[in-house]
């Protein structure tokens, strides 16, 4: 499901493990949200080191990192937060959902808590990097001699793109700023398109194949666990 639009569709993990484990989808369904926020979150801050250095793209990098350390704040901050809630469930079809907003909101506080956001910050950031670097050798092994830092940059800040214009996997947005990124630093187009959809094969579609097979592999499994649920 990280084909679907900013990985939305990656909420199936809760529902695997509310057939598997019995988990209320509301309690678990924060560990996604916190998951994208700290890509979201890791992504800006290795695009905004490329920015700073190149004088390249630093505003609206700038406002994507505002946007996310208000959220974290306003959700780790539970006066400011509670507030909030009581506010949303004047609404009626939210006042239905008090128990199921608390109980998530309750689960997203304590991620959001600094030890374990640090924890993830650091795990996300990390793991980014490495699909930066795997950019890099790609663009290296069409005998362009680039800086790891400037295709960490273009990866980076491709990827917040195409997750932002919220088009599944950021089809289109994210090839393009990608090609353009290069383009614009000297690569040849051909090379720049090239390396662009050799990446896209490998960090996205090779996840979304083998996150396929193994769902199908594990059916059995999770209808076996379904089924032990309901009895």
């Amino acid at each position: 499901m990280s084909a679907s639009p900013a990985k939305t569709g990656e909420v199936l993990k809760s529902l695997l493990l509310k057939e598997t484990i019995n988990e209320p989808v509301s309690k678990t369904a924060p560990i996604i949200f916190a998951e994208r926020l700290t890509d979201f979150f890791s992504l800006t801050f290795l695009s905004l080191i490329g920015a700073l250095y190149y004088h390249y793209a630093a505003i609206w990098i700038y406002a994507v990192l505002f946007f996310f350390v208000l959220t974290i704040f306003i959700l780790s901050n539970r006066p400011l937060a509670e507030f909030i809630i009581l506010k949303l469930i004047q609404f009626p079809r939210l006042k239905k959902q008090i128990v199921r907003i608390e109980t998530l909101y309750e689960s997203v506080y304590i991620l959001l808590q600094p030890k374990p956001l640090l924890l993830m910050l650091i795990v996300s950031i990390i793991s980014w990097f490495f699909e930066c670097f795997g950019f890099y050798i790609i663009v290296c092994n069409f005998s362009e001699n680039v800086p790891v830092l400037w295709t960490t940059f273009v990866y980076a800040a491709s990827t917040i793109a195409g997750a932002v214009s919220m088009l599944p996997g950021g089809l289109g947005i994210t090839e393009g700023s990608l090609s353009l990124f290069l383009i614009h630093g000297g690569m040849p187009k051909v090379t720049a398109v090239a390396s662009t959809f050799i990446i896209r094969v490998m960090t996205l579609w090779f996840a979304v194949i083998v996150g396929m097979v193994v769902l199908f592999l594990s059916r059995k499994v999770f209808n076996y666990s379904l089924n032990k649920n309901q009895e």
